[in-house]
């Protein structure tokens, strides 16, 4: 599609939006009644967002529609004190660092079943927002509820529960790049609100930003079934299988030289969540998760050529994690509720790999296990709708490190439209596969410490004119101690490259307006302020340099987004986010040296123009239309990896009740 293409449907759809919008602006519509917003990854229990005690951005599935994200991503660059990096085009790798924390300190969790690799980062290249329900962001340290990887932050993705009557949604889209995707929807449910469900089948692929092997295609098959045979009994299976495969022509350096590069990917997530009253004050409940994931890096030589360095590469790789978390809650006297519980894990990993170079055939393979037990308990109480206080602790039975406590501590007081709340923690994260237990060139190191962190946080909230302007401040300070860290030379011969010997600091200030204007605009601004520092070097004095900021975390960045409209409505949404210069490590040369990436703006627009109204059994077509960097804005998030230019989506969506 051509850019004048592009900008005169843009245009053509904004003037029909204008014209369809005006007359509801000029309707008296009654003030929109916004219902006490309550979340549950904070504490694990249903609490209302104003009693929690720590900071916590609740995205529901209304808000995701408006702005038209198609990934949880790209919701989450709206979120305070959270840096979104994405290597590329879409299907690049996609971190999320959260406070200046490590990309692996945030643990993600899909209807409560964990989705980091064991003791690794989370890749959000491949999770999109498809029978989502809400996100749940809770940031700072929860290790005490969830164990590893909590060490910064928890984001918890909900699947659609289904609830209300029937309804099915389908969509088709396409746009710039060579993209298209389409997605079918059904929830509903049955009579008398015994069963719930949804289900939902989406794909999306493009030819992507370089001018060769750079395709990527994502299937994502999900659904959900609830039942509540009695008002003291509920269960909830939920499941999500993603299909994906990215082609891409770089190398490490971003170097634009593979012909024949691709990775695959397939995950299958399950969960089973069941609780029952036992009395009106003693409940039980039961989790059990299951992720299979497989991968395959496959780097064939790019032709008969090809036959220097090493020019040919095979990876596979199977992840398994399996858990059960039984935990009791008692609700006693004065609205405390008191939660005992025990969590039982097991991981295991099997991978080989092979690769051909100018110096020969090698080959390598790593088949490992090991199982975590954990026994944890919480007090969480709200006395008299003024006073909140959460303390917990957990105790970590880990089959490489042993035992390790964790603490979690919080208080929040609100007296009319002002809420002041302090919370203090620590956390950790187990130490990956590949360190524990590599062999051949690298050894692992069986003996390694989890890395750790103390955090505190404190924060202010307003809230005026009857609740339609919501104003916070939070500022928070974090040390990360015992960091593991790769030598090449290995301080022993023939011992482990991995020791944990590096440190680091970060703190900052996130502030937060939000205004609820014009009856259905929605407008909020934000903006974080992050001082990150390296206090020990370890090894590595290039991506830890002492005194220095920590990579590809920027000092100052701010969002701003505007959402106007109502559900079957014509709507319009704007986001603007601003990132400011960061550091990142040049490692096309060597020794790698550090360099400053400078700051950006991107801007975004979508929206929906009704078509046809439904009623009754007819469907309700919407128009829909999104583009993304608007200004054509040129940035990269990781050196030497562009990010992508202005692209236009547009497409029909269409829905119904059953």
């Amino acid at each position: 599609m051509s850019r004048r293409l592009c900008c005169a449907v843009l245009c053509g759809f904004a003037w029909r939006l204008c014209a369809a919008t005006e007359p509801l602006v000029a309707q008296d519509f009654p003030d929109t009644v916004r219902l006490r917003e309550v979340v549950v990854t904070a504490t694990r229990l249903p609490t209302p967002l104003a009693a929690t005690t720590a900071a916590v951005t609740v995205l529901t599935g209304d808000e995701l529609k408006a702005h038209g994200f198609a990934t949880v991503a790209d919701a989450l660059r709206l979120v305070p004190g959270a840096d979104v990096v994405e290597s590329g085009p879409r299907g690049g790798t996609t971190s999320l660092f959260l406070r200046g924390g490590e990309s692996g300190y945030v643990r993600v969790l899909l209807d409560g079943v964990p989705l980091n690799p064991p003791g690794e980062a989370y890749d959000f290249a491949n999770l999109t927002t498809d029978d989502v329900e809400r996100i749940e962001i809770v940031r700072g340290p929860a290790s005490v509820l969830y164990g590893s990887d909590a060490v910064s932050g928890v984001v918890q993705v909900f699947t659609r529960q289904g609830l209300g009557p029937a309804r099915w949604d389908a969509s088709a889209r396409g746009g710039t790049f060579g993209s298209r995707g389409l997605d079918i929807g059904v929830t509903g449910g049955g009579a008398g609100g015994i069963a719930a469900g949804s289900l939902s089948w989406s794909r999306f692929q493009t030819d992507g930003i370089y001018a060769f092997n750079n395709r990527y295609r994502n299937d994502v098959a999900s659904g959900s079934v609830r039942l509540a045979p009695d008002a003291r009994t509920t269960a909830r299976l939920a499941v999500r299988y993603t299909d994906d495969v990215y082609h891409y022509p770089t190398d490490p350096s971003g170097n634009v030289v593979h012909h024949n590069q691709y990775t695959t990917g397939r995950e299958a997530v399950a969960s089973l969540d069941a609780g029952r009253f036992f009395t009106p004050r003693v409940e039980g409940r039961l989790l059990l998760g299951l992720r299979e994931s497989r991968g395959r890096v496959d780097q064939e030589p790019d032709g008969p050529g090809d036959t220097l360095g090493f020019y040919g590469f095979q990876s596979y790789d199977r992840l398994s994690r399996r858990s059960a978390d039984a935990r009791l809650n008692l609700y006693a006297a004065g609205g405390t509720v008191l939660t005992g519980g025990a969590a039982l894990e097991t991981e295991a990993e099997r991978g080989s790999n092979a690769s051909q170079s100018q110096f020969g055939p090698s080959s390598g393979s790593l088949v490992v296990s090991r199982w975590n037990r954990a026994y944890y308990g919480q007090a969480v109480s709200d006395l008299d709708e003024r006073l909140a206080l959460n303390a917990g602790v957990r105790l970590e039975d880990n089959h490489a490190f042993g035992t390790f406590l964790t603490y979690r501590a919080g208080i929040a007081y609100r007296r009319g439209g002002t809420r002041l709340r302090a919370a203090l923690g620590s956390a950790f994260k187990e130490p990956s596969f590949f360190e524990n237990y590599a062999t051949g060139y690298v050894i692992g190191n069986p003996t390694l410490k989890p890395e750790r962190s103390t955090s505190w946080d404190a924060g202010l909230e307003q809230s005026l004119v009857a609740g339609r302007l919501r104003l916070s401040a939070t500022w928070f300070a974090q040390r990360f101690r015992d960091l593991i860290q790769y030598t090449s030379t290995a301080p022993v011969s023939g011992g482990p490259n991995y020791y944990n010997v590096a440190a680091a600091n970060a703190s900052g200030l996130e502030l937060e307006a939000r205004a609820w204007l014009a009856r259905r605009l929605d407008v909020t601004a934000r903006y974080t302020y992050l001082a990150t520092r390296a206090a020990d070097s370890g090894f590595d004095g290039a991506t830890f340099a002492l005194g220095r900021r920590l990579l590809r975390r920027p000092t100052h960045a701010a969002s701003f987004d505007a959402a106007y409209g109502a559900p079957g409505r014509a709507s319009a949404s704007l986001t603007v986010q601003y990132v400011g210069d960061r550091d990142d490590e040049d490692f096309s040369v060597f020794p790698g040296r550090r360099v400053v990436l400078p700051t950006y703006l991107r801007v975004d627009l979508g929206g929906e123009l009704p078509l046809l109204a439904g009623r009754g059994a007819r469907p309700r077509v919407m128009a829909t239309a999104r583009v993304e960097n608007l200004f054509d804005e040129r940035y990269e998030q990781v050196l030497h990896f562009p990010a992508r230019r202005r692209a236009l989506f547009v497409g029909m969506r269409v829905a119904g009740e059953m």
